[in-house]
């Protein structure tokens, strides 16, 4: 890949986690615009349930996180949240039609590993109760490992969870000390014995792009990650925003890696990957050939929502809960409120704690099923999509941007290969799927909207 492609197509450009992308979600979106959106959602593809609870609490506060985070509070006031957290699951839980089944469950932060066991457990026998779950739902919590010993890695697999993600980000302490992020506090190995034992499945999360690492060091560290064989590993690009979060500017004059350093980190880390028989799958997750995401993939029925990739199979939609979570359902996104302290006062008050939302028009949701397809499975075929959306082909090009001038130049430089069945992104390209995702998107004409840049 030529400096000269890097230049041109390192722009920012959205992440595309939803569509339309988080920052066009407005304030004047109503309780009464998301009760109906939940009645929608009872007769609304997919059928399937997905829970996503919000733990905002750390106990540091890493530099580079971009999350919606804040520092731990006095016990009361974390109590105070859970109950609150408990009381939006039992204003939501009985608009949700009961022959519909749970397909997931996930806890996001923050870190939620900060609650004790029992209330994590008790948040999990809440939400299954009374609903169904599909074979194998998928139950899964990330973890900073830098505070959990023994004995809570043992009560956690004893709390519903089937999954678990350990934010490692890099195993260089001198990376995480500038950072702010703290190593984990038993050895690694005694953890995935833990879990093992468990049948638990094991992501493990890592940055790149951060000040002080190299090429050699992070090697190393994807090294260290793939003798512990971690059933998938994920690679996130560090996202430089400090417009929304200010601690980042604390990296910033650490001295972050630049561009072409920052390829080198990805391209080295995925070779390494690709030697171990780690299969890419989206943007960032390597995983095993027998992994249902990367049947998904090769099935290209890979979809993705706020908790990541996921099947076919476990998609479903999202209902939120707890202090900025989004909910994301067919017709509509939800957030609730920013701060823990109207969070708590709102629920309190017998409201939904809704700060904005996006109602998605009938040409949205078709472009939303356009970006989705190139951005998990780095295709779009006509055909197929006009077969899943009952649509013509002509309806799905009238609702996106689409314009052939643009993707001939992608063409061009060597990103997709365009025809009149459809888009597949090169190799090459992939590198650069969101822009090629940022060119099909009628939003992105003349917007002031702010995003990351894709190395």
């Amino acid at each position: 890949m030529t400096e000269n492609l890097i230049q041109k197509y390192n722009i920012p450009v959205p992440r595309y986690t939803s569509y339309p992308p988080a920052n066009f979600f407005h304030d004047h979106f109503t309780q009464t615009d998301y009760l109906k959106a939940i009645e929608l959602s009872n007769h609304a593809n997919p059928s399937h349930i997905s829970f996503y609870l919000h733990i905002p609490f750390c106990r540091h506060l890493c530099h580079y996180c971009g999350c919606n985070s804040f520092p731990m509070m006095k016990q009361e006031n974390i109590d105070r949240y859970v109950r609150a957290i408990f009381k939006e699951i039992e204003m939501v839980k009985p608009l949700l039609n009961k022959n519909r089944k749970i397909a997931q469950i996930h806890y996001g932060g923050g870190t939620p590993t900060v609650l004790p066991v029992s209330v994590l457990k008790e948040i999990n026998d809440r939400l299954l109760d009374g609903f169904e779950t599909i074979q194998s739902p998928e139950i899964a919590i990330e973890c900073h490992p830098g505070y959990l010993d023994e004995k809570y890695w043992q009560d956690l697999t004893g709390a519903h969870f089937n999954r678990f993600s350990l934010g490692i980000q890099d195993f260089d302490e001198q990376v995480l000390k500038t950072a702010n992020r703290r190593p984990s506090l038993i050895p690694v190995e005694h953890i995935f014995q833990i879990l093992r034992e468990a049948d638990a499945k094991i992501n493990m999360d890592f940055i790149f792009g951060l000040p002080l690492q190299t090429v050699e060091s992070f090697s190393n560290t994807i090294s260290k990650a793939i003798e512990l064989n971690p059933d998938r590993l994920v690679t996130f690009s560090y996202a430089h925003v400090p417009w929304v979060s200010k601690r980042q500017l604390i990296l910033e004059k650490a001295g972050l890696p630049d561009s072409e350093t920052k390829k080198a980190l990805f391209e080295q880390a995925s070779k390494l990957l690709a030697d171990a028989h780690y299969l890419p799958v989206g943007m960032d997750h390597f995983v095993r050939k027998e992994d249902e995401l990367y049947q998904a993939l090769h099935a290209k029925q890979l979809h993705r929502n706020f908790q990541g990739y996921c099947t076919r199979r476990t998609t479903g939609q999202v209902y939120a809960f707890g202090v900025t979570g989004i909910g994301q359902l067919n017709s509509a996104y939800i957030q609730n409120v920013k701060t823990i302290q109207e969070y708590m006062e709102v629920i309190e008050s017998g409201n939904l704690p809704i700060a904005k939302g996006y109602t998605l028009t009938d040409e949205e949701q078709i472009t939303r099923a356009v970006i989705e397809s190139l951005m998990c499975n780095y295709a779009i075929y006509w055909e197929e999509l006009s077969t899943h959306l009952q649509l013509e082909k002509d309806e799905i090009l009238k609702a996106i941007r689409y314009k052939e001038s643009e993707l001939l130049a992608f063409q061009e430089d060597g990103l997709i290969h365009f025809s009149e069945q459809g888009i597949e992104m090169t190799p090459k390209g992939k590198l650069f799927v969101r822009n090629v995702a940022a060119s099909l998107d009628k939003l992105m004409e003349n917007t002031t909207k702010k995003f990351s840049k894709p190395v």
